[in-house]
């Protein structure tokens, strides 16, 4: 199938061919028939693009301050990969989708196949959507007027924060698709309602729908127009739906309300408010989310857990739902809008109109049939590239998850061992699709099980999500395929135990165990940087107990991001915190015979997670070692610093940049140019092991052995 991708480093959309997501869990797979371009949001990402990095820079203060704090801590290198990498990578564009459905997945009710439905879908051929981002279309409602349901849902948000009753009067700034919408809207609620705008075109579509209008390029004054349509009373309330960095548009709906009136903004405008505008009117503002309640929680969006009718009026999917019914009876009338109409092929040329400030509404996309395009077709899983099919390497890889980790660090570290890149696997096709160009794989697929399948394929790497690890790391050595994942290796004890079950079942039949068998990795690289290995060499003199202190400044993740999810993530302790463990136990060269932990205390009231800890743990050589775990500390200071004291020595690890020795003899310090935390030697590690028939790099019983561990701190912290 084919799919709208931006490119946020240069601007380039393009429209490329990516293999057809699989239907997930309370999700719908729907082919799509129309969708619509969003003009002012895509058009700000368009200009955002084609800006240069400084620009780039001006219009994100925010990232930039994230910057200069990763350069203070990871060095300039590091740090200008990690931005370029990020803005390296597609964007997929759109979010007004209209469509049938082709596939049902598990968990979802009231859909069937051949509904029609809108939702937040990309511009693609086939898109998987939450069921609680679909509505069915009436029969009465075209695909063209359907495809304006979700800005349309935008617009209503704002309007029912603003809260409108019968006869009063409301200005609406801006007259773009979403201010025209709500100029409809607020009419159907009985409102008199202002238009604001500098297009002429657009005052007077505005005017059709029955709003009076100011034209600014006239020099119309907004504020004196607003008294004299309220009858020098002020406006109950204004809507701000324009698009722009000035601060005017606040400025004057304040001067336009009324006291205690209702300020809503739904677009983009500046924020640098006056105390004064407010305060002597004792003012209301508010920012509107999208679509409404329930966009951005991921167990409403991702999880499908529908809000109380009861408690919950209205939610994202209701406001579609009540668009659609607006659509189906006439009160909303959005034909006028539709300025444009392109086939799904000429995509590209709607984005370049896009680009050209040449005024345009409503862009409407139109996709081929099935007499043009057959189900089959649309359907294909993997999309092969043109680059030269090597065979000429022991080791052929599929990879399976390409997130920011995989495509920024350790995909390109398998690409330096010179393996043969054979397949990547992702969930929607696109990051996949990004990964197998830029790294030379041989194909992209969104169907994992194809890939594990693969009898070219005898290296797997697993580096999806924390919660798919166990399942992918089975399915792979039972295929007798090596596997390397990403940690955790598994989230709870009853994984980690059919981890072990299959893995000696598989050296069970193999030819000459434990050499032959297929061999588990996990990417506990830290003990492959080249300080540590330095370090190693130095304690290996050393015959009598160590002591390590391990400070990890982790910094906070907000509580919705997937590794807060005890289900998905596992909680940061058994997903990144196994990697300290480990780091000492290799250290300590000796294994872990008592876990003491504690946790931050509980307040009353405030969220507190697992992620700000002290762990202590006793080796089986009289060694001791403390983790601290902490996301309650400033980004400034070192991520990770390390420090071992024995025999009256000290070495001290910033970061994996500087290491300063204390009473060595002939060792002083080993500072690096950039950060080097062993991921490349990690791999290359790995792959050698396979190419020259050796054991795993880390052995089994110390993969699993700090795993239990991780898991055991979890049980001491509760």
């Amino acid at each position: 199938m084919r799919q709208i991708l931006q490119n946020l480093a240069s601007g380039e959309t393009s429209l490329a061919d990516i293999p057809s997501p699989r239907v997930r869990e309370n999700h719908l797979l729907v082919r799509t028939t129309r969708s619509l371009v969003s003009v002012g949001t895509e058009r700000m990402l368009v200009e955002f693009g084609k800006a240069n990095l400084l620009d780039k820079a001006r219009q994100q203060p925010e990232k930039v301050r994230m910057v200069m704090e990763k350069i203070k801590t990871d060095g300039v290198v590091p740090t200008l990969e990690a931005v370029r990498n990020k803005l390296d990578q597609p964007l997929p564009m759109g979010y007004c989708n209209v469509g049938t459905v082709l596939e049902v997945g598990q968990g979802v009710a009231g859909f069937s196949v051949g509904d029609r439905v809108v939702s937040n879908g990309k511009h693609a051929e086939v898109v998987c959507v939450p069921k609680n981002l679909c509505a069915r279309v009436p029969d009465s409602v075209s695909d063209d007027a359907a495809a304006f349901t979700v800005i349309g849902a935008i617009a209503l948000q704002g309007i029912r924060l603003i809260g409108p009753t019968l006869g009063e009067t409301i200005v609406v700034t801006g007259l773009g698709l979403i201010g025209l919408i709500a100029v409809q809207l607020l009419r159907a609620h009985g409102c008199r309602v202002l238009g604001i705008d500098f297009d002429a075109e657009k005052l007077e579509l505005a005017r059709g729908f029955g709003a009076e209008v100011v034209d600014l390029s006239h020099g119309g004054d907004p504020v004196a127009a607003a008294l004299a349509f309220s009858r020098g009373r002020g406006v109950d309330g204004v809507l701000i739906t324009a698009s722009t960095k000035s601060n005017e548009p606040m400025h004057q709906a304040a001067l336009m309300c009324r006291k205690r009136g209702r300020i809503v903004l739904v677009g983009v405008a500046g924020l640098e408010l006056s105390r004064t505008d407010f305060y002597e009117k004792e003012l209301t503002f508010q920012v509107s989310c999208s679509y409404g309640p329930g966009r951005y929680d991921p167990l409403y969006e991702e999880n499908g857990q529908d809000y109380p009718y009861g408690f919950v009026r209205w939610t994202e999917q209701r406001n579609f739902e009540a668009i659609l019914d607006m659509l189906a009876d006439g009160r909303l009338n959005v034909v006028p809008l539709i300025s444009h109409r392109f086939p799904f092929e000429q995509a590209t040329q709607a984005y370049e109109l896009l680009g050209n400030g040449k005024s345009s509404l409503g862009i409407v996309l139109q996709y081929p049939g099935a007499e043009e395009k057959s189900e089959t077709e649309l359907m294909n899983r993997t999309v092969k590239f043109t680059q030269t099919v090597r065979h000429d390497d022991k080791v052929k890889i599929g990879v399976i998850g390409s997130g920011n980790y995989a495509t920024q660090v350790l995909i390109p570290a398998l690409k330096k061992t010179g393996a043969v890149m054979k397949s990547v696997a992702s969930a929607t096709g696109v990051s996949g699709v990004h990964a197998g160009k830029k790294y030379g794989f041989q194909e992209a697929t969104t169907d994992s099980s194809a890939l594990l399948d693969d009898p070219d394929v005898n290296t797997v790497v697993v580096t999806t999500r924390h919660d798919n690890h166990a399942r992918y790391v089975c399915e792979a050595l039972k295929r007798g395929k090596h596997v390397f994942c990403e940690k955790p290796l598994a989230l709870t004890c009853e994984e980690l135990s059919e981890i072990e079950r299959t893995y000696h079942a598989a050296y069970e039949v193999s030819a000459s165990p434990p050499i032959g068998g297929p061999l588990l990795m996990v990417g506990f690289n830290r003990r492959f940087a080249p300080q540590v290995e330095k370090l190693k060499s130095l304690l290996s003199t050393i015959m009598e107990p160590k002591s390590f202190i391990m400070t990890v400044n982790a910094g906070a993740i907000p509580a919705e991001h997937w590794t807060q999810d005890k289900t998905v993530g596992g909680v940061r302790i058994i997903g990144e915190g196994c990697h300290f463990i480990d780091l000492l136990r290799f250290l300590a060269n000796a294994p872990i015979v008592s876990v003491q932990a504690i946790g931050m205390g509980r307040v009353p009231g405030v969220a507190i997670y697992d992620d700000k800890v002290s762990i202590n743990l006793g080796f089986a050589d009289g060694s001791f070692g403390t983790i601290h775990y902490f996301a309650n500390g400033h980004k400034s200071f070192p991520k990770e610093r390390l420090e071992v004291f024995c025999a009256g020595r000290i070495v001290q690890l910033d970061n994996f940049r500087r290491m300063r020795a204390y009473g060595w003899p002939g060792c002083g310090t080993m500072n690096l140019w950039r950060q080097d935390k062993g991921q490349v030697a990690c791999v290359a590690s790995f792959v050698d092991a396979i190419r020259t028939g050796g054991p795993s790099p880390i052995p089994f019983d110390e993969l699993v052995e700090v795993a239990r561990v991780s898991f055991e701190v979890l049980d001491r912290i509760k």
